[in-house]
C-alpha cells in the first residue's frame, strides 16, 4: 500500500452520488476535486492533476463520448493520471469503450466503500481493477495469443492447487475480500497466496498476472 494519500477527482453527473462516494472512501484517499460533465471533468483534471479519476461512463457535454472522451482528452494533458471507471452499467460495450480510451479498470456502483478504496489504491499503483466478471469483456475484446501448451503446464506446475484458484480469481479482477469469500479463507491467507503466485511466476503486479493468465487461456 502507498504511505501517502491517493489524490482523486470524482466525476459523475449526480451531486448526491459524488457526495456518497466522497463519504465512502477511506483515509487513504484524498478527494481533491469533483466534476459533473465532460467539460468540467477535463478542467478539473487539468487543474488538480490527480493520481486517479473515478469516472462515470455516461456523462453529458462534450462531443457525446462520455467518460471515454474524458480519458482520451486527458491522456496527453495529464500523463501521470490514471482512470478508474465507476458506473451503474455492466454492459460489455461500456466496459470495452472506456478501457480502450485508457482506463485502468472498471467497477460498478454496487461496490462497497472499502472495496472501492482498495480499487483506487491498486489503480494508483499501476494495477488493474475490475468488478468480478467484467474483466472477461476486456479479455474477449482485446484478444490474446495462446501460449505454448508445454510452457503453460510447466508454469502452472509451480503453483499449488489453492494458488491456482486464487490466481484465477485475482486475474479476473476479484478484490481480496471477494476471493476470501469465494474460497472460504481469510483475507490474510489470500494475500499470502498472491505474494507466492507473483514470486513463483516472476511477476510484479496484478495487472501483469491478468495478462499472464489471459495469454494462457486460464480465465
Amino acid at each position: 500500500m502507498t504511505t501517502e494519500q491517493v489524490r482523486v477527482v470524482v466525476v459523475d453527473d449526480h451531486l448526491m452520488f459524488r457526495a456518497g462516494v466522497r463519504a465512502s472512501l477511506d483515509g487513504r484517499i484524498d478527494v481533491v476535486g469533483e466534476a459533473e460533465d465532460v467539460g468540467s471533468a477535463i478542467a478539473a483534471i487539468r487543474e488538480h492533476r490527480p493520481d486517479v479519476v473515478l469516472l462515470d461512463v455516461h456523462l453529458p457535454g462534450g462531443r457525446g463520448g462520455g467518460g471515454a472522451e474524458v480519458a482520451r482528452e486527458c491522456a496527453d494533458l495529464t500523463p501521470g493520471t490514471r482512470f478508474l471507471a465507476l458506473s451503474v452499467s455492466d454492459a460489455a460495450d461500456d466496459v470495452v469503450a472506456v478501457i480502450r480510451a485508457g482506463a485502468r479498470g472498471y467497477v460498478t456502483k454496487a461496490i462497497t466503500g472499502a472495496d472501492l478504496s482498495d480499487a483506487v489504491v491498486r489503480v494508483a499503483q499501476g494495477d488493474a481493477a475490475f468488478s468480478p466478471r467484467l474483466a472477461g469483456f476486456v479479455l474477449d475484446a482485446f484478444g490474446t495469443a495462446p501460449a505454448d501448451v508445454a510452457e503453460r503446464d510447466d508454469e502452472l506446475d509451480r503453483l499449488s492447487a489453492r494458488e491456482q484458484e486464487v490466481m484465477r480469481l485475482i486475474a479476473r479482477g476479484y478484490a481480496y475480500r471477494e476471493v476470501a469469500g469465494e474460497l472460504f479463507i481469510s483475507v490474510k491467507t489470500v494475500e499470502t497466496h498472491v505474494s507466492a503466485v507473483l514470486r513463483k511466476l516472476q511477476l510484479s503486479s496484478r495487472h501483469e498476472l491478468t495478462r499472464w493468465a489471459a495469454q494462457r487461456k486460464l480465465l
